[in-house]
């Protein structure tokens, strides 16, 4: 099949030009100025933004998590990222406490495989390093093409490592052409806090983000840096939220240390004053917790800066119901958010449309950069002769406002009921084929394929 989208102002992370677009086989095959193809399908993108598809490299999908799943599915979750103009998801696996990386491994492929909807890979989170996961590191790599490996420094007991097993564990993946994501806050002083506040009584979600003050996540940031840079590792900080975690990492780049940055969607936009709506704060808990102004201004300086390099959501769904077990309890509630379907528009309408990004960095940050740290790129990433037809095309005038009532998310309720957006991505296309148009899906599940990644390369 061959499609022709012809006129469009095509927007990579470097140049803006108005231009055809021939796509044969799944890639793009030629750029150019009144192109002259037959193809198959012409799409008039003329008035149009025509951007690569999205990556989004912090996704969560039918995980588990306190005695319950994230309630987004492969399916569903890839094609609620599909809606919103992200062709490229990458989740996370989860190592079970003595068990393999490869048992993870196999357990995350059996829910993905014949179930996904758009392109897909794994970071591996190691939660029990040794001897035997040593060993796994390199198999992990260079035969399933997982090249980034996930710590905590939070959830003792269930997900956390500690610093001996950090420093082992950057050593093996340095070695192998990886990188080491981080969970960066620290969990001792988490859960004392925890813990002193239920013992007082206090119980609501605003106690959550109390639980977990600034420098929680300043310190463990500024901890993670510097075994880092000792060891040599890329590092990348998921999920970073404040102004004291990012001048940790500015204080890394004076040492010339390769450490990567980044931030959600809802640290931009939302802030901790949703705390204080009594149970309904439970919307929006999640770990780190939102954040204050300052914060947000702290975050958007940082993306134009360059150091943050990527705009994610770390999207973790549950049922109101699944929410309502913290009623009583707001260390029980399931920490997460739904926002996959809603990263790119909230961008742009947020960013780019409120002169606080460019065309291109907005790219830069929810596409390229995630394509080039994590090993897709030039496959994903950008649109050039040779890449992944994966392709977004964005009316930018178009006004139009977010709701439960019509997303695609398995979700029942919205971070951002009610919001009024401009710029509606209008059709997507995941390896040359048209998978949304008109409000409409047009793959079914198993469309998706799972990327292999290649190691830490030049460009980074």
């Amino acid at each position: 099949m061959s499609v022709l989208i012809k006129n469009g102002r095509i927007i990579t992370a470097t140049d803006d030009y108005v231009a055809d677009i021939f796509i044969e086989d799944e890639v793009v095959v030629a750029i150019g100025k009144n192109l002259s193809h037959q193809a198959d399908t012409v799409i008039d993108a003329s008035g149009k933004l025509v951007v690569p598809g999205g990556v989004d490299p912090h996704v969560h999908l039918e995980m588990p998590f306190m005695g319950t799943f994230s309630s987004d599915t492969y399916e569903t979750g890839t094609r609620a990222a599909l809606y919103g103009g992200t062709t490229t998801v990458i989740d996370f696996i989860l190592q079970k406490q003595g068990n393999s990386l490869q048992a993870a491994f196999d357990e995350w492929s059996g829910r993905a495989n014949g179930n996904a909807v758009g392109d897909y890979s794994f970071h591996m989170a190691v939660t029990d390093f040794n001897e035997n996961t040593k060993q796994e590191i390199k198999t992990m790599i260079e035969k399933e093409g997982i090249t980034s490996f996930k710590t905590f420094m939070a959830y003792k007991g269930a997900l956390m490592i500690n610093d001996t097993q950090m420093i082992g564990l950057m050593e093996e993946v340095k070695k192998h052409g990886g990188l080491i994501n981080v969970h960066a806050t620290n969990g001792d002083i988490i859960d004392y806090l925890v813990l002193k506040h239920k013992n007082e009584g206090k119980l609501s979600p605003l106690y959550h983000y109390l639980s977990q003050p600034e420098v929680t996540e300043a310190e463990a940031s500024e901890r993670f840096v510097e075994m880092s840079g000792y060891t040599g590792c890329p590092g990348y900080i998921v999920h970073l939220t404040c102004e004291g975690a990012l001048n940790a990492v500015r204080n890394a780049l004076y040492k010339n240390q390769k450490v990567f940055v980044e931030t959600c969607i809802q640290y931009l936009l939302l802030d901790a004053s949703l705390y204080e709506k009594n149970f309904e704060g439970a919307k929006w808990v999640m770990s780190p917790p939102l954040r204050e102004k300052k914060d947000q201004a702290t975050l958007w300086a940082g993306i134009n800066q360059g150091i943050v390099q990527v705009v994610a959501t770390d999207h973790c769904p549950f049922m109101w119901e699944q929410k309502l077990m913290g009623k009583d309890d707001f260390s029980k509630i399931p920490n997460g958010h739904p926002a996959i379907e809603n990263r790119m528009e909230l961008l742009f309408s947020e960013g780019v449309m409120k002169n606080k990004i460019t065309l291109n960095k907005f790219v830069e940050v929810s596409s390229t950069n995630a394509a080039k740290i994590f090993g897709m790129f030039p496959k994903k990433g950008t649109i050039a002769v040779g890449s992944d037809a994966d392709i977004t095309i964005i009316d930018a005038n178009e006004k139009h406002s977010l709701s439960s009532s019509t997303h695609h998310m398995n979700v029942d309720y919205s971070g951002y009921e009610g919001w009024e957006l401009t710029g509606k991505i209008k059709t997507v296309l995941l390896r040359g084929k048209i998978a949304i148009d008109n409000n409409q899906c047009h793959v079914n599940k198993g469309y998706g394929q799972f990327i292999k990644r290649n190691k830490v390369s030049q460009y980074i």
